[in-house]
This record gives C-alpha cells, structure tokens and sequence, in this order.
C-alpha cells in the first residue's frame, strides 16, 4: 500500500521519486504535500503552516519580505512544475496553496485561532472560487495563472479575518 496517488504524475509520467529530489518539484509540491492521495491542496495548506510559523519569528518587515518573495518566486515554481510535469495546474503542484496562507495570515496576529480560521476560509475560498477567482483560474495560464488565483483567494479570506480581529469577533 503506497501513501502516494500515482506511481507516476503528470503527462511526463515523473515518479514520486524524481518530484522529492528534484528542488524545484519539491517546492512545488510542498515539500512532498502534494503527493497525498487525497486533497492534495488542503495537505499543501496545511504543509504552509510551519512555514508561517517561521515567517512569523522574522517580525512584520521581514515577514512581508519573504512572502512577497515566496508569492513571486512561486510564479516560476509552478510555471517550471507544469512545464515539467505536462500540465497547467496539477493538482499536486501547491506552492500556490503555501504563498496564499501565508497572505492570508498577512495582516492578523499570529493566535491558534487566527490560524484555523484563516486555514478555513483560504480553503473555501481557493475551493468555491467566487468571481473573479474561477475567471482568473480558467483565463490565465501558466505558473501566473496557477498562483494568481490563488492570491486572490488568499486577499478574499485575508480580509474577512483581519475584519473579524477588527470587529472583535476573535478577540484582541
């Protein structure tokens, strides 16, 4: 019994194997999150939390910084995943998934509250994708198009939770 979907990904056919030890495969799919047989992108999401954690430990100039980087080095991961892998936007390719919690937890203090809360509105909004986010997933191609949507899913689910902290919905 494998913990991996496929023995191969892709049109390319890569194998778990070659995605773990290929860097640029191994972040776009989350440090090997992606590879789950199930909800590949909620594994991503939650592969993303650690990372946060440690963002969070820089302070806010710093933590800006990198996940404006992380968002905008994302582009060519993803774009470089899919060319690699023979198809735009794998399912598995969650890099996207990674930069956009990481822009939802943008703006909130950092609290086990903010954290779960964030994790559950990124996901509903990356998975219902309300306009204009499903116009941008089919319309915009390549690792852009992979990550744009995405980032907008995180700004939707990002401002909801930093106007639930202002209202006092979640506390201080």
């Amino acid at each position: 019994m494998s913990i991996f979907l496929y023995n191969s990904y892709g049109q390319h056919q890569l194998t778990p194997r070659q995605i773990l030890t290929d860097p640029v495969l191994f972040l776009a799919f989350g440090f090997g999150s992606g590879l789950a047989k199930k909800a590949p992108g909620t594994c991503g999401t939650v592969a993303a939390i650690p990372v946060y954690w440690l963002f969070m430990q820089t302070g806010g100039v710093a933590y800006s910084v990198l996940t404006v980087v992380a968002t905008l080095v994302g582009i060519w991961i993803c774009g470089i995943a899919a060319d690699k892998l023979g198809v735009h936007d794998f399912g598995g390719i969650v890099w996207d998934e990674i930069a956009g919690f990481l822009i939802t937890m943008w703006l909130v203090p950092m609290t086990w509250k903010s954290i779960i809360i964030g994790f559950v509105l990124f996901r509903l909004f990356d998975i219902l994708k309300p306009w204009p986010i499903k116009w941008i997933d089919r319309k915009v191609q390549g690792g852009l198009g992979i990550m744009l949507d995405d980032v907008l899913a995180a700004v939707f689910a990002g401002a909801l939770l930093l106007w639930a902290f202002d209202a006092g919905l979640l506390g201080s």
